[in-house]
């Protein structure tokens, strides 16, 4: 989807959004960004039709969503459902984690993104690092 056909104030909203992530947010980001989860490249905070998704990997049409407390409210589920709703009819899968569970388990919870996209048990090469010459 090109800029101009983004509205401004999502583009705008979702540009602040990417200034200001919680602590589980930043905390799943840095194992996502760079191609450092399984080379998937991820991008934050991406517009998806009326939505702002937290992080997106097109290549393999999936969404990572990171929710607080509030998400358990009946309000918020019901607008978290119709927004699935759309997401998925749209191709997406969409994997929900709890802040809390990145916080003290970002292992396990990169572990369920990398089978989501069906790369456990690929053999992908480590990034090739520099070596020092003395």
């Amino acid at each position: 989807m090109g800029h101009d056909l983004v509205p401004s104030r999502q583009r705008k909203n979702a540009k602040s959004m990417r200034r200001v992530m919680t602590d589980a947010e930043l905390k799943l980001w840095n194992e996502l960004r760079a191609h450092r989860l399984m080379g998937m490249s991820f991008r934050r905070q991406v517009l998806i039709g009326p939505y702002i998704v937290d992080f997106a990997c097109s290549a393999h049409r999936l969404i990572v969503e990171v929710d607080g407390s509030q998400h358990a409210d009946a309000e918020h589920s019901k607008r978290d459902q119709a927004r699935s709703a759309y997401l998925s009819a749209s191709g997406w899968t969409i994997l929900r984690f709890w802040n809390d569970d990145v916080i003290r388990d970002i292992d396990n919870v990169c572990q369920h993104i990398v089978i989501a996209a069906g790369l456990a048990g690929a053999n992908v090469p480590e990034p090739a690092t520099e070596e020092l010459v003395s």
